[in-house]
């Protein structure tokens, strides 16, 4: 047994206040929304407010370090030159290192919007 699709007023353009008649609602209208498609869609139009942010290109690299080489019973990972410091001889470069670069540091070309459809 079919169900009677609901109808919408149709209002004149000259007087909003005045209907002209009735239509019946298209079937298209009818249908359920989907929770998944309603997620979706909410989830990717609000990544589109989203900021790009990142970390700089020379943010741990910003010293001349270089490696003692082999034979000193450190490790051989670039070490900061000069001497009268803390910092002097401290490991540079690498993400194990205090002070040095990140690995895989957040970048500002990352794909922060999306388009929905």
């Amino acid at each position: 047994m079919a169900t009677a699709r609901p109808v919408i007023s149709v209002y004149k353009f000259d007087n909003p206040s005045e209907k002209s008649g009735t239509v019946a609602m298209p079937a298209v209208m009818a249908t359920p929304l989907r929770p998944d498609l309603v997620r979706d869609v909410h989830k990717n139009m609000s990544k589109n407010r989203r900021q790009a942010y990142g970390v700089s290109m020379k943010a741990g690299y910003d010293t001349a370090a270089e490696s003692w080489g082999t034979g000193r019973a450190v490790s051989r990972l670039p070490r900061v030159p000069g001497g009268g410091t803390h910092r002097a001889g401290q490991g540079a470069f690498g993400n194990m290192a205090r002070g040095g670069g990140m690995f895989n540091p957040n970048r500002i070309w990352r794909r922060w919007h999306r388009r929905v459809n």
